[in-house]
């Protein structure tokens, strides 16, 4: 097995034998306790791969930022020729009612000359 860590298990065997463990319980311990500890602890290896994950993620994410402004950018530009296409339909609708308000005016203007000359005639 492969250490993660140095761990001086001889050291670690004489000082629970004189504690009082026996030396196959300290041996037991000290098996277990470098087990334990390679089991928890990142390797180096273990730290490359995390970062080649970052990095893969770092790529991906930059590749999302970009597809996102090309998004916004076709957004932008189909939101502005459908407003320029609502603004150029408010001109005509703004200029057919001015034709039509001055087709009133003129017709009202009429009437009322009319009227006018008949009142005269009459009186």
């Amino acid at each position: 097995m492969n250490e993660a860590i140095a761990f001086d298990t001889h050291q670690f065997v004489k000082n629970l034998t004189e504690s009082g463990f026996t030396e196959q319980q300290a041996e037991a311990l000290a098996k277990e306790q470098v087990q334990l500890l390679n089991s928890n602890l990142a390797t180096k290896v273990d730290i490359l791969a995390v970062k080649a994950d970052i990095e893969t993620v770092k790529l991906e994410t930059e590749s999302i930022k970009a597809n996102l402004e090309a998004v916004k950018a076709a957004v932008k530009a189909e939101l502005e020729a459908k407003l320029e296409a609502v603004k150029l339909r408010l001109q005509a609708d703004i200029q057919a009612s001015k034709v039509d308000l001055l087709k009133w005016m003129v017709t009202a203007m009429i009437a009322q000359g009319t009227l006018i000359v008949a009142l005269v005639k009459l009186l």
